[in-house]
């Protein structure tokens, strides 16, 4: 089965969790801005979460999806429909006909997913089907979804097979899709608390004022921001005193604070190492909602140890594991 991209929206691309192992070589990680959003869509289709799903910023894509066809939209909310029939999130949908999917402006977040049953049927490059767009690699061809595109769709595995005749044995409504009453509750991605950092490696670089400022002042995110990374508009942070930096590497959430004193979030596409000062460093579990903040909104930030970011991990990931365990046992 093919699905056709009839509008693909600004910024629509493939997206797994990334190409890893490859940084030492310069090769960028990529991977879903927000891994969580894509690791769900892909559990509710009976996927392996490490599938790629697409990934979509503030405007959605309209997609014709053939009859058949078991999806899931996670992620932001793009006020999807079929038919002009609201498409509801955070669960798994069976396409019964040939019809049109219309994801639009985001209601809520910033990055929808979209998750289909099989997977997207693309090569792996350097072990990953992410799209990295500077080297026109992975993904569909290398680059963002065009008009007019068509994705093969690989085979559903087992579970969703099993699920899918389950749901087609109780469609006796005469709907385009049919549902299931339960979903994934994952609303804490759009939560506005404190962005929760640990220090980073040149904290100490930094005046006691301009730290003070830093966990004490809003930023705000700015239109100059992109799956490279947030620049931040604030309080201007200062070093204790001019230093040099030989260039090191940097992470996903990585905070640089550049000579004009603007903090920079490195995002998904980041460079595999940086030459600027880092104050501090968003922990792994506030990814999520630090991908879905859009342009223009504020960010509060917050300090935790290592070992409470490690803590605030394995919940997450406990939650997680929890959450497909049981999204598996209503599936089959």
């Amino acid at each position: 089965m093919n699905i056709l991209v009839k509008k693909s929206g600004p910024m629509t691309t493939l997206q797994d969790l990334g190409r890893l192992g490859f940084q030492k070589y310069g090769v960028l990680v990529n991977g879903a801005m927000d891994s969580f959003s894509s690791r769900i869509a892909n559990i509710l289709v009976g996927n392996a979460p490490t599938e790629a799903s697409l990934e979509m910023t503030m405007l959605g894509s309209t997609l014709e999806l053939p009859a058949g066809t078991l999806f899931a939209l996670t992620g932001a909310d793009l006020a999807a429909t079929i038919n002009g029939q609201p498409v509801p999130q955070f669960r798994p949908v069976y396409v019964k006909t040939d019809c049109t999917l219309r994801c639009g402006f985001s209601k809520r977040g910033c990055r929808g997913y979209l998750a289909i049953a099989g997977g997207f049927d693309v090569p792996l490059v350097m072990g990953s089907k992410s799209t990295y767009l500077r080297a026109k690699i992975g993904g569909y061809k290398g680059r963002v979804l065009q008009d007019g595109d068509v994705l093969e769709i690989g085979t559903a595995s087992a579970v969703a097979q099993t699920f899918i005749h389950n749901i087609t044995a109780k469609a006796d409504r005469p709907a385009p899709f049919v549902t299931v009453p339960w979903f994934a509750p994952c609303s804490f991605i759009f939560g506005e608390d404190e962005i929760r950092v640990t220090q980073g490696q040149q904290f100490n670089w930094f005046t006691d004022a301009s730290v003070q400022d830093f966990f004490q002042e809003p930023y705000t995110i700015t239109l100059q921001s992109d799956r490279m990374g947030y620049r931040l508009e604030g309080k201007v942070l200062a070093y204790r005193e001019k230093r040099d930096l030989v260039s090191e590497p940097v992470t996903f959430g990585s905070i640089q604070i550049p000579a004009d004193g603007k903090p920079i979030i490195l995002l998904a596409d980041r460079q595999t190492a940086g030459g600027y000062p880092k104050i501090a460093s968003v922990i792994y579990a506030d990814l999520p909602r630090l991908a879905q903040r859009q342009p223009n909104t504020q960010l509060h930030f917050k300090e935790v140890t290592l070992a409470e970011a490690e803590q605030y991990y394995f919940q997450q990931e406990d939650y997680l594991a929890q959450l497909a365990e049981i999204i598996a046992q209503r599936m089959a």
